[in-house]
């Protein structure tokens, strides 16, 4: 069970913060309106990748160097913003980052990465795939591989955690996108360590629901395949750490539908003018689906980051003129 302390978290947010400032946490009064909560949204898609995860990524290749410091590069599997963060933290460190990506993956988010000097490779039908292969690949490379959920990736972005509750202690609900989990992992463990009632809700894609089903089964539960246009939450095997810790602190599950996403999208633009990946929506959505559980409370929303091919984004706002 992966619990840091509070001296921890605060330790590795020093380090995070040395590297990125804060993101901010706003309360935007047409989202008041529109769900009935008063409604904070952490805005990490202002990170420079436009995701949390670098937070993660920065914390884990730092320590890597340090504890192997004749490492000469990494390899790690990504529908993007982990593959992202990733290479933004291997540059940082010296060090040559390989991504594996699979077939059909975000056009931009392959972009990106290739932008941080990451060499791409492109395997299989899904994330899931793509993780299979990469684990091959350091074998046969000599790379170290970076799985997608570790005890410093959750560190790292609990950092977010820590800025959100020393901003609002008082917060009734936080709801939050899962896909391997580090970005829920973060804020129960720094729930936890605060000493705070906040719930915590996850949030999964009908479309992907692996995390959903094992949070109702209490034990992991895979999906044959994932079907979603948020490609930050299409993950069909659950982390067995990761699913235990969400087990013993969320609320409850919510999943939503990739319209309930759309819709999403197109509010937070209209409502902040921020652009939001499926993922960075998914809160908002799941918001929406309980505004009337939610009637009056204190509640944020994470939005994990902004992320969104402009061919996707532009359709989903015309999608709106239809409706």
């Amino acid at each position: 069970m992966i619990s840091p302390t509070l001296k921890q978290l605060r330790t590795t947010a020093d380090f995070v913060h040395s590297v990125l400032p804060p993101t901010p946490q706003i309360r935007w009064p047409l989202l008041c309106q529109r769900t009935g909560a008063e409604v904070w949204v952490k805005h990490e898609n202002h990170q420079p990748v436009g995701a949390f995860k670098v937070r993660g990524g920065l914390v884990y290749m730092n320590e890597l160097k340090e504890r192997e410091p004749d490492v000469t590069g990494v390899i790690a599997a990504t529908r993007g913003n982990h593959g992202q963060s990733i290479a933004f933290a291997a540059a940082r460190t010296g060090l040559r980052a390989v991504i594996v990506v699979p077939h059909g993956n975000s056009v931009e988010k392959n972009a990106a990465m290739q932008a941080l000097d990451a060499e791409l490779v492109v395997h299989g039908g899904d994330f899931q795939d793509a993780l299979v292969y990469a684990a091959e690949l350091a074998k046969k490379k000599k790379l170290h591989f970076v799985p997608s959920f570790a005890e410093p990736l959750v560190r790292g972005v609990a950092s977010y955690a820590l800025e959100l509750f020393d901003h609002l202690s008082d917060l009734d609900a936080v709801y939050v996108p899962i896909g391997m989990g580090s970005g829920a992992c973060g804020l129960i463990a720094v729930r936890n360590a605060l000493g705070l009632n906040t719930e915590i809700i996850g949030v999964c894609a009908t479309g992907a629901p692996a995390f959903a089903l094992s949070f109702e089964a209490k034990r992991p539960v895979s999906t044959e395949t994932v079907n979603t246009i948020a490609d930050g939450m299409a993950c069909r095997a659950p982390d067995p750490d990761a699913l235990q810790i969400i087990l013993n602190g969320l609320a409850r599950m919510v999943t939503v539908t990739d319209e309930e996403i759309r819709a999403a999208i197109r509010f937070l633009f209209a409502d902040t003018h921020n652009v939001a990946e499926g993922a960075g929506a998914a809160p908002l959505a799941a918001l929406l689906k309980e505004r009337t559980r939610m009637q009056g409370r204190r509640v944020a929303i994470i939005q994990s980051g902004g992320n969104i091919d402009t061919d996707l984004f532009a359709n989903t706002l015309a999608a709106a003129k239809t409706a």
